[in-house]
C-alpha cells in the first residue's frame, strides 16, 4: 500500500509575461518516511526548476488510491462513502476514504473515478469531489 506525502516546493517561477514570481506549489510522492518524500521530490523536480528551491513542507496524506490518467491536466480529491452493515446491529455504517482522480474538468475526473471503482464490489456513495492545486504524482519507483 502506497504512503503518500504532500510536499510544497518554494521557488522562484517566470509567468507567462515574463515577470519572476515566487511560488509554493504541492505535489504528491509516494514514499515510506518524511525524509524519503522530501529527497523524492528534490530529485524529481531538479531537472525541471531552474535555479534555486526548496521543500517547504512535507505532510502525509489519508488518500487511499488515485486514478491518474495521462491525457488530464488537473487533480481531483473524491471522498467516497463505503457502506457496511453492522451484521449484530444491522445498523448501516459509512466509512469515508479519499481518492485522487486526474481529469481535465470535473466531468472527466467523475468519469475517471466511476471508471477506477467498477471493479469493487463495495457499495459506496460520492460525497464530494473538488478540484486540488497538486501539480503532479509521483509513484514509488520499482527496483
Amino acid at each position: 500500500m502506497a504512503n503518500w506525502f504532500e510536499c510544497k516546493v518554494r521557488y522562484d517561477k517566470i509567468q507567462e509575461n515574463g515577470a519572476v514570481k515566487k511560488v509554493n506549489e504541492p505535489y504528491l510522492v509516494d514514499a515510506l518516511s518524511f525524509t524519503e518524500a522530501e529527497a523524492r521530490i528534490t530529485e524529481e523536480l531538479r531537472p525541471f526548476i531552474s535555479g534555486e528551491f526548496e521543500v517547504s513542507a512535507v505532510k502525509r496524506t489519508r488518500i487511499a488510491e488515485i486514478f491518474p490518467d495521462d491525457s488530464a491536466d488537473k487533480w481531483y480529491l473524491a471522498k467516497l462513502a463505503f457502506i457496511t452493515i453492522d451484521e449484530k446491529t444491522a445498523v448501516e455504517k459509512k466509512s469515508v476514504s479519499q481518492m485522487l482522480v486526474a481529469g481535465n474538468d470535473f466531468k472527466g475526473a467523475y468519469d475517471n473515478l466511476l471508471e477506477g471503482m467498477k471493479s469493487t464490489l463495495a457499495d459506496y456513495e460520492i460525497v464530494s469531489i473538488s478540484e486540488t492545486l497538486i501539480m503532479d504524482v509521483y509513484k514509488a519507483k520499482l527496483s
